[in-house]
């Protein structure tokens, strides 16, 4: 069995800890408008946290497919497959065992100006009740003094399969151990959301978000609304208005106002989900810190949730021989 080990890449400008066990970033580091360094990311000081699943997707990648599967079941040609419940009623993020419980193998580990890690992993035929055996690989590149890249790739090997990856890192731009991200700011380059069912399974629906509390068309705060969505937004988005670059689209620009550090979020998926951590209470992190309920933002992009049972939903099915290509580009700034 191979380890769990830490990786870092930095560039003099910033750095980023991230370990073969789920391609799981564990800090990030950038400066603010001043030149100070600061870690933005919710996790632990040592790998064993993450081994005994002590942490709620911190920084990981999750898939075979990311979000929620309906009652753990599809259908494909023909054949229903079953997933592991492992959040009643539904399959979350690749079941008990997903991507960001294994250990990957380091393909590439390269330091220098453009400092990169490129992991892969097999994922076999029947793994937490998925068909086919599927190649993957993942690569952070930090290809500037302040942005990130991430590159996921995935090739069916033989039985066509759904495949949705996402990158789950908790983002507190004001520093991980600062509280909650109520006063950040957010916009997010989409019209319409999924709205979800009582078990927060997509209804099928496309939703136009002007005059709801989920429009962030416009920059606004992510607590001036949040009291009106229950325990808090926990909602895919569809990412249909952006501008574009290098072939990505604006998914979304997050910021802390205090210390001016700004996220600027692009990718190729078609969807984000947006979460701001409801479930999180009492985790003691990094440093001893007690992350509580709202310490951190998640922007997930991905496949739009339960796509596999939506017919009217891009598809997520990937054929054999057949490429899928997720990216994401982070650019950090203090503006």
């Amino acid at each position: 069995m191979a380890e769990a080990k830490l990786f870092e890449l930095n560039n003099g400008t910033m750095k980023v800890n991230v370990s073969n066990y789920g391609c799981t970033i564990t800090s990030l580091s950038v400066p603010d408008k001043d030149g100070k360094l600061t870690d933005i990311v919710l996790g632990f000081d040592t790998l064993e946290p993450y081994l005994k699943g002590a942490a709620p997707f911190f920084g990981c990648i999750v898939g075979r497919v990311a979000n929620r599967i309906k009652d753990g079941k599809f259908m494909l040609n023909g054949v229903e497959y079953s997933l592991p419940i492992n959040k009643p009623p539904n399959s979350l993020h690749g079941g008990h065992k997903g991507y960001d419980k294994v250990i990957w193998e380091v393909a590439e580990y390269k330091q220098g100006e453009k400092p990169s890690i490129t992991f892969k992993y097999h994922s076999r035929d029947g793994e937490e009740g998925y068909p086919g055996d599927v190649h993957i690989t993942a690569s952070y590149t930090l290809v500037s003094k302040t942005t990130m890249r991430l590159d996921m790739e995935a090739v069916p090997e033989n039985k066509p399969t759904p495949i949705s990856l996402a990158q789950h890192t908790y983002w507190n731009l004001a520093g991980h151990n600062s509280g909650n991200v109520l006063d950040h700011t957010i916009q997010i380059w989409a019209k319409h959301i999924t709205p979800v069912d009582h078990n927060t399974v997509p209804t099928g629906e496309i939703m136009p978000v002007e005059g709801t509390p989920f429009d962030f068309t416009t920059e606004n705060k992510i607590g001036s609304r949040i009291h009106q969505v229950g325990l808090g937004y926990d909602h895919n988005y569809v990412l249909d208005c952006g501008d574009e670059k290098l072939g990505l689209k604006h998914a979304a620009k997050l910021k802390d106002p205090a210390s001016s550090r700004t996220l600027n979020l692009w990718t190729n998926a078609p969807a984000m989900q947006f979460y701001t951590a409801n479930y999180v209470n009492g985790i003691v992190g990094k440093g001893g810190v007690v992350y509580g309920k709202q310490s951190g933002v998640c922007l997930e992009t991905q496949g739009f949730p339960n796509a596999i049972n939506q017919p009217n939903f891009p598809s997520i099915v990937v054929q054999p021989g057949e490429k899928y290509k997720h990216s994401m580009l982070y650019e950090f700034s203090a503006e």
